[in-house]
This record gives C-alpha cells, sequence and structure tokens, in this order.
C-alpha cells in the first residue's frame, strides 16, 4: 500500500510527520472516541471507524503482543479477566461443556461457574496435574480446555502438551492463562495451545498503574471468533493504558531477570525457616512439577507460594502487623513486593490438596527491593508470629 491508498488515519499520521520533519520513538497517543472521515466510503468502509476499535497505540501493542507470544493475531481487552471471558466465550455456547482447571485465577473461575451457566455452558473442573487422563472427562459436548499454568495460588504445572494432544484428537479447543509466564518465560501457542491470554496488568505492565489485557492466537478462524465477540460485548483498552503496557514490554526482559533472581533467592530462603512447611515454586527442585516447568519454561519470576507451619493463637495477625516493606495487596509484577492470605480465597475440588495442607498459604511477590532488606523484613514479622 502506498501512501495515497493508505487509509485515513495512516494519511494523518504520514501528513504530520512529513510537516513536523521528523518522527517520534513512541506511537501517537490518541485520546479519541471519534475518527473523522472526508466522505461515505470512508466512514463505512476503513477500520477502524471509531476509537473504541484501537487507534495507532493499540495496533503497535498487538503486534507486540503477536511477537511475545508468537501469535499471529492479538486482541486487547480493559484487563486480564475480561481477556479470559473473551477467550472462553468465544469458544463456547449455550449446551455445550468446558472443562477448567481447578487451580484457575479465582475471578476465572467464578465467570465459568457463575456466568457461563446463566449463558446455559456447563463448567467443570479438573486436577491440574491430570496429564492426559483428562480424555476421561471429555463429552460428546466438550468444546474447550482451559488452562493456566502455573495454578494460580497453589503453582502447580500442567502438563500442557499432554493435555493438548488429548484435547486435539477429540476437536476440543485448548485455552491457557499465560500471566505467569508473560511470553518471555512461556509459549503455549508453541506447545500447541490453540489461544493464549495474559493479564497485561501484571508483569507487562509492570509498574501497577494501569489494566490491561489480551488474547492471542495462530488460528484465522478463532481470530475471527474473539474479534466478533469482543465486537458483539463492546470490548475495549482504554489508549493510556495500551500505551503503559507497550512501554512496559521494552523493559520486561530485564525486569523478569531482576525477580527472577530475587525470587529464586528468597524461596531457598524460605524453604530453611522453621516456620515454613513447604515452598510452591516450580522452578525449586523440590517441587513436584520441577520436571514439566524444566522442559516447558525458560525462567521464572518474583510470584509463588508459602504453606506455613501451623501458627500460635494470634500469630498471623502479628506477621503481617510486623511487616514494613511487604505490604498487603492484589495484584502483582510491580517494583514493589507484596504478600496476601490466600486461605479465604481458595474454594477447590472436593479432596484436593490444598484442604490438608499444614498451615495457612500465603503468596508472595518479590518486587525489585533489596533482598537483605526483604529477608530482614520477614524476619521480624516470623518473630512477631512466634511471639517473641
Amino acid at each position: 500500500m502506498n501512501k495515497d491508498e493508505a487509509a485515513p488515519e495512516t494519511r494523518l499520521i504520514h501528513t504530520r510527520a512529513e510537516r513536523l520533519g521528523r518522527v517520534t520513538v513512541n506511537p501517537p497517543l490518541e485520546r479519541a472516541s471519534t475518527v473523522l472521515f472526508r466522505d461515505e466510503a470512508g466512514l463505512y468502509g476503513a477500520k477502524p471507524t471509531y476509537g473504541r476499535m484501537g487507534l495507532t497505540v493499540h495496533r503497535e501493542l498487538e503486534a507486540a503482543m503477536c511477537d511475545l507470544e508468537g501469535a499471529r493475531h492479538a486482541r486487547l481487552a480493559g484487563n486480564g479477566l475480561q481477556a479470559c471471558a473473551l477467550a472462553i466465550a468465544s469458544l463456547v455456547s449455550s449446551g455445550d461443556h468446558l472443562l477448567f482447571t481447578d487451580s484457575a485465577y479465582g475471578p476465572t473461575a467464578r465467570f465459568c461457574e457463575r456466568r457461563l451457566k446463566a449463558m446455559g455452558v456447563d463448567a467443570e473442573r479438573f486436577d491440574p496435574r491430570i496429564g492426559d487422563e483428562i480424555s476421561s472427562l471429555f463429552r460428546p459436548n466438550t468444546r474447550a480446555v482451559f488452562l493456566e499454568a502455573p495454578g494460580s495460588l497453589t503453582f502447580e504445572i500442567t502438563d500442557t502438551p499432554a493435555v493438548v494432544a488429548a484435547a486435539s484428537q477429540r476437536g476440543i479447543r485448548t485455552i491457557l492463562d499465560n500471566t505467569w509466564g508473560a511470553g518471555l518465560l512461556h509459549q503455549p501457542l508453541a506447545l500447541g495451545v490453540d489461544i493464549s491470554v495474559q493479564a497485561l496488568t501484571k508483569y507487562a505492565v509492570g509498574h501497577a498503574d494501569a489494566f490491561g489485557g489480551a488474547v492471542m492466537t495462530r488460528d484465522n478462524g478463532l481470530a475471527a471468533r474473539i474479534a466478533a465477540a469482543s465486537e458483539d460485548w463492546g470490548i475495549a483498552l482504554a489508549p493510556d493504558d495500551a500505551y503503559l503496557a507497550l512501554r512496559g514490554l521494552r523493559s520486561l526482559h530485564t525486569r523478569l531477570k531482576a525477580h527472577e533472581a530475587s525470587g529464586l533467592e528468597m524461596a531457598h530462603w524460605l524453604a530453611e525457616r522453621p516456620e515454613v512447611a513447604d515452598v510452591l515454586h516450580p522452578a525449586l527442585p523440590a517441587s513436584p512439577d520441577h520436571v514439566l516447568w524444566q522442559r516447558d519454561f525458560t525462567g521464572s519470576n518474583g510470584l509463588f507460594g508459602v504453606i506455613l507451619n501451623p501458627p500460635p493463637e494470634g500469630g498471623m495477625d502479628r506477621f503481617f502487623s510486623a511487616l514494613s516493606l511487604f505490604t498487603l495487596g492484589f495484584s502483582w509484577g510491580g517494583f514493589e513486593s507484596l504478600i496476601i492470605p490466600c486461605d479465604q480465597q481458595l474454594e477447590r475440588m472436593k479432596g484436593s490438596w490444598t484442604q490438608t495442607r499444614a498451615g495457612p498459604l500465603l503468596r508472595l511477590h518479590i518486587g525489585l527491593e533489596a533482598t537483605s532488606d526483604l529477608k530482614r523484613d520477614l524476619e521480624g514479622a516470623f518473630k512477631a508470629l512466634s511471639g517473641n
């Protein structure tokens, strides 16, 4: 396409660049709902015709996410939950059956069991370590399998290639929430997964100051279904959030290396603490999923779980009150180190290991502070927990 044949919005960008005699490192950030056209043909023939469909910064972010995930198509959403819901809803309809991992992000599980039920879809949990035995759960109306690796809060690694192989033999589509892997540490589409999803809010944005989600695929037909569902639901990502996600991607590799190094150091340190019963981190050799993590992942980050030994009465209140660097807060992926108690969020299948664990489950995000300071902070909290 030459300059004269370009779409109106592209011509406008070119014209501005020529008039100013320069171009910028960053794409233009257009805060606009209305796109102007010179004639009726442009008004009804060009894309995008409206700001909700995204403008320049959105196209740049979509292209970057395709590069990151090895995809051909990317669709943006307002947040990670919206992206998960979009991916799932593009594959199922009334009368269908969905399988989703028992370790899925809580709001995603809620969407499957509450909203999909209202839509006439039967959603069923499965053990994240089920592997190829998942075929025993398939029904004639099973349309999709939703995975998350590692699992939210509990960090199990599913044997994704085994699940994909079993599903593909029956023509069943697979989706994987790749937020922990962030595209750099894990490549679900390369393992045969049909759709990869990320909450850009986490490591992509990387600064705890914006929301975003993305749905990626290599399949043209699936891309059309995702786009149609997105348009029907009016799903959109604000231009400022798209800009911040694109900016965050530029430092993603460097930040993840720092999070990984500090996360591993803290995980090994915690594993030696007498207050700790177990550390849930797939990169640790003691993890039951370590071999799968080594096979399917290229690294780790700063997010993992810890199971404490049973604390004395009032111990957890004293523990959290004594913390100063670690703060209690949802989400993760930014500079700051975070910690949350997880027991109130755990809604798992009957007989799940989470119901027989030693003591409280905590999730930690190791930020970019000095690990010596983080250890000192936790040491003081552990002393408070014991009543010393």
